[in-house]
């Protein structure tokens, strides 16, 4: 019976740990030509989206946090005019309504979450109302 405990316990944890992985799949296959107009379509991009990516890839910080990972600014401008005006927006947006720490909630509830399963696995003793399955 605590295999089995133990058995459950860690196949919840596993999907627990991969559930912000899962993605939607692509509806279909599409044409080289819808492909080829993309392309040139974002040539010449100077949508919204695309100016505010610019600028925020000319700022000097930004820059040097780029070199710094690895990533050339030229590389960088090169990824955001192969960006569709909708995907550039959409980053945009994202970039705008992006708090300037990080997700702490997130990182509160992930970190609650790690702890809970340690302690029902018996591993630590954090949590007064858990029980281990050892």
């Amino acid at each position: 019976m605590p295999v089995l405990r133990r058995l459950i316990a860690t196949t919840a944890a596993v999907a627990l740990m991969h559930a912000g992985l899962v993605h939607a799949a692509p509806q279909g296959l599409i044409s080289a030509e819808q492909v080829a107009a993309a392309q040139t379509a974002s040539a010449g991009a100077t949508s919204p989206g695309h100016a505010a990516l610019y600028a925020q890839l000319d700022r000097a910080e930004v820059a040097q946090a780029l070199r710094e990972r690895g990533v050339s600014p030229e590389a960088a401008r090169e990824r955001v005019a192969a960006l569709t005006d909708a995907e550039a927006l959409q980053v945009a947006q994202q970039i705008d309504q992006a708090p300037a720490g990080g997700d702490v909630l997130g990182v509160i509830v992930f970190i609650f979450v790690l702890l809970l399963i340690t302690d029902i696995l018996g591993f630590t003793k954090v949590f007064p109302f858990t029980r281990s399955v050892r």
